[in-house]
């Protein structure tokens, strides 16, 4: 593969890290001034409407291909409709786990509840056992790691988790969920109509949701425009497009591990904008965090049957 394409897909994807650490930031300053439900309602609705022009894009160069009108037609109706079908159900656990984070929100900081949330890279694999897929060295060690490093981070003297550790905790398993589910869908329809009525769906039941329990305000939105636009258009419809062009020429685990420094951006974020500390405690806890995180996405380690040492081999996922 062209190196100077994978520098350019690294730092595409860098930059996709970014801005959804500093997402975290934002998501977190909406709730001064609005509900959950409603930040992530018209979020996530600024987001959908970020993804129209580029499926309309998308649905224009697929017309150019040498094939019948008719043959065309009935092509993008049923790709319209399997998104459909899809997008539905990855909407749900999307917002279930998009709720879960922006209630956590109001009881955590912006680098805590990143690096909680950032645990679905550890959880994935287990999750998958359900799936009869196999379990490696690397996801147990990282997995080990990223315990003592949520222990660390989030853990009071009475041995218990904040209301808001807690809420990012549960929201996990979800983004766990909807990962899988992606993983699922993706090879059977396109990834960017399934992102769109995903997104779609999560903001109609967030809208539900903030009707009946929230009181929605002009006022509220106005003065929590900046980051819900941020959270919007920026991180859903911005950040998933570079994510997308930038896994186009880079390798998963790279991509992965890049993807993970989210959480890093997250901290650096709360730090400068709103004056979050972490103490040496809760600095060393996410630094065992993000490296239980990377472990799992590295070459898997075995142990050799000849003299019991420890060996690196190629993970299933680095082949394309």
């Amino acid at each position: 593969m062209n190196k100077q394409k994978q520098l350019q897909s690294s730092l595409l994807l860098l930059i996709t890290a970014f801005i959804w650490g500093f997402a975290f930031v934002a998501q977190r300053q909406g709730m001064e001034h609005i509900g959950p439900f409603t930040f992530n309602a018209v979020r996530f609705a600024l987001g959908a409407l970020s993804l129209v022009p580029l499926m309309l894009i998308l649905d224009r160069i697929a017309a150019r291909t040498p094939k019948s009108s008719e043959t065309k037609s009935v092509e993008s109706k049923l790709s319209y409709r399997t998104a459909a079908r899809s997008g539905l159900i990855t909407g749900v656990v999307l917002f279930c786990g998009a709720t879960l984070q922006q209630i956590g929100l109001v009881y955590t900081t912006a680098g805590k509840a990143a690096f909680v949330t950032g645990l679905y890279i550890v959880i994935v694999p287990f999750l998958g056992l359900f799936l009869k897929q196999r379990l490696n060295m690397n996801s147990g060690v990282g997995a080990a790691l990223a315990l003592v490093g949520l222990y660390l981070l989030c853990m009071t003297n009475n041995l218990s988790l904040s209301k808001g550790d807690i809420y990012e905790l549960v929201g996990a398993f979800f983004w766990s969920a909807h990962i899988l589910l992606i993983d699922h869908f993706s090879s059977k329809t396109d990834v960017i109509k399934l992102s769109f009525f995903q997104v779609v769906t999560c903001s109609v039941l967030s809208f539900i949701a903030a009707f009946g329990t929230e009181t929605i305000t002009l006022d509220g939105l106005s003065q929590a425009l900046v980051p819900i636009l941020f959270g919007g258009i920026v991180s859903v419809g911005i950040a998933y497009t570079l994510q997308v062009v930038g896994q186009k020429n880079a390798q998963p685990t790279q991509a992965a591990i890049i993807m993970s420094m989210e959480t890093v951006f997250a901290v650096i974020g709360g730090y400068l904008i709103l004056d979050e500390l972490l103490g040496m405690r809760g600095i060393v806890g996410c630094l065992l965090m993000l490296t239980g995180m990377i472990i799992p996405q590295l070459p898997q380690f075995r142990l050799s049957r000849g003299d019991g040492r420890l060996t690196a081999s190629k993970t299933s996922t680095e082949s394309r």
